[in-house]
């Protein structure tokens, strides 16, 4: 098995940043890719940002600039800086990790969702 833990969201005011981090563990062979996803109210989950095992990353148009996605290889954790937030930044946002097992097995595992709030 895989666990996901994702940290770092909460209520900050517009214009305002904020880092979540989302780290994978359990019986894990290799990781290739990491993604952050979010879901507004109302709306389909999309993804933000994502990036690969050697670190060659793709943004959704609307957050290039902004948000930065990295990844820590040796903690198998995932970051997403958010700068410069909106309120329509608001959402649930989610961590997903393909890689495989030790068994050699695939897997695909999403995070829990951390909420972010963008408010004054």
């Amino acid at each position: 098995q895989v666990q996901l833990v994702e940290s770092g969201g909460g209520l900050v005011q517009p214009g305002g940043s904020l880092r979540l981090s989302c780290a994978a563990s359990g019986s894990i062979f290799s990781i290739s890719r990491m993604a952050w996803y979010r879901r507004a109210p109302g709306k389909q989950r999309d993804m933000i940002a994502a990036i690969s095992s050697d670190g060659i990353t793709n943004y959704a148009d609307s957050e290039k600039g902004r948000f930065t996605i990295s990844r820590d290889n040796a903690k198998n954790t995932v970051y997403l800086q958010m700068n410069s937030l909106k309120p329509e930044d608001t959402a649930v946002y989610y961590c997903n990790v393909v890689g495989s097992y030790q068994s050699r097995l695939p897997f695909d595992r999403w995070g829990q969702g951390t909420q972010v709030t963008v408010s004054s």
